[in-house]
């Protein structure tokens, strides 16, 4: 339960911001981020308010429930009920209101998905999960913009990278990071026996310049060659190719998927931008949690998260132990069941470490 004491702090807080809005005093930079916390605080405020509302309203109906008047105490003690009921809800919103933000959560994302074991039907495997990922951005209003692929020559993928972009991406996708399995008779397969083939998935928010400073003079190799396709058939007939290499880490990104040299170097210096960004996040993290997992996941991609089962029709979330016989809905995109059990499981989480 959080303290009147806290409550007061926040929507004084709430309260002042407003104020240094209003005075129409402040310059561009300065007003941009009093707006910023405002927008931020808000929300806390407001669920603060409803705390403190509901528990004036809980003391006036103890207060009744001493009546002489029996009716009367009768009504107190059963709205004393419905307030202890809404209270409590309230109490859990501004709980989680207050929980520490993932400074990433808002950002668009890097998704990157690659087949694992399983050959050709792996690859076909890696190209639904896609698909998948790419029918849930439609429903959220979301843009996928290919980075790079690496076909099949039976179909589906060998590996393919996405930008994902619109607000709130990474929070809700978060989660998929990992080695996603599946259960099916596969198209070549002559007898009906079931395989299992598995693809593994990256979500890595996507960084902005100035979250990574990278001299390209001092920190970058940049190398230059012409694009080959499948056979080492030419693509192109330009040095349009580009690897770069980020010398201080040895991290090495390639793309070649765009005919224009200076289309794959943006999109090479994107990619190589948010690996870095990525892994000062899990540095930062590791330093901060020790040795602790979430519930829901390290995000470790050899960690096996979830089964998508086709005999069956069915999906499991092996972190949170659910199971969804909603299979062709899922990979159409259906997906909001799902993320919304990883997200609350890892809310609840985090609630119980704060109580801890």
């Amino acid at each position: 339960m959080i303290s009147p004491d806290r409550i007061r702090q926040i929507e004084a807080r709430r309260d002042e911001l407003a104020a240094q809005m209003a005075t129409g005093n402040l310059d561009g930079d300065r007003f941009v981020q009093v707006s910023k916390e405002y927008a931020e605080l808000e929300p806390v405020a407001q669920a603060a308010g409803e705390v403190r509302r509901l528990r004036q309203e809980a003391d006036s109906l103890a207060f009744m429930t001493g009546d002489a008047d029996a009716e009367l105490r009768a009504m107190a003690e059963e709205e004393l009920r419905d307030n202890k009921a809404a209270l409590e809800a309230a109490d859990r919103r501004l709980a989680l209101a207050l929980l520490p933000r993932d400074a990433a959560d808002q950002r668009s994302a890097m998704l990157e998905v690659r087949a694992g074991t399983g050959g050709d039907e792996a690859a076909l495997f890696a190209g639904d999960l896609f698909r998948m990922y790419q029918r849930y951005a439609e429903r959220q209003g979301w843009r996928v913009e290919l980075i790079s692929a690496s076909d099949s020559d039976a179909g589906g993928y060998k590996e393919v990278v996405a930008s994902v972009t619109g607000t709130g991406v990474f929070a809700k996708l978060k989660f998929e990071s990992g080695v996603h399995r599946v259960q099916r008779v596969p198209v070549t397969e002559s007898g009906g026996r079931i395989h299992t083939s598995a693809a593994t998935v990256a979500v890595l928010p996507e960084a902005e310049e100035v979250d990574v400073q990278i001299d390209e003079a001092k920190d970058l190799r940049i190398d230059v060659y012409r694009s080959s396709g499948p056979g080492g058939q030419s693509v192109n007939t330009t040095d349009s190719a580009v690897r770069i290499t980020h010398l201080p880490t040895g991290l090495v990104v390639i793309q070649q998927d765009e005919k224009s040299q200076h289309k794959n170097k943006a999109k090479a210096l994107k990619v190589l931008r948010t690996r870095l960004y990525e892994a000062e996040r899990e540095r930062l993290a590791a330093e901060r949690s020790g040795t602790r997992r979430a519930m829901v996941g390290s995000g470790d991609r050899s960690e096996r998260i979830r089964t998508y089962n086709f005999p069956q029709g069915r999906v499991t979330d092996h972190r949170i132990n659910l199971t969804l016989h909603r299979l062709p809905e899922i990979l159409q995109g259906e997906m909001d069941e799902l993320l919304g059990a990883l997200i609350a499981q890892d809310e609840a989480e985090r609630l119980a470490t704060l109580d801890a």
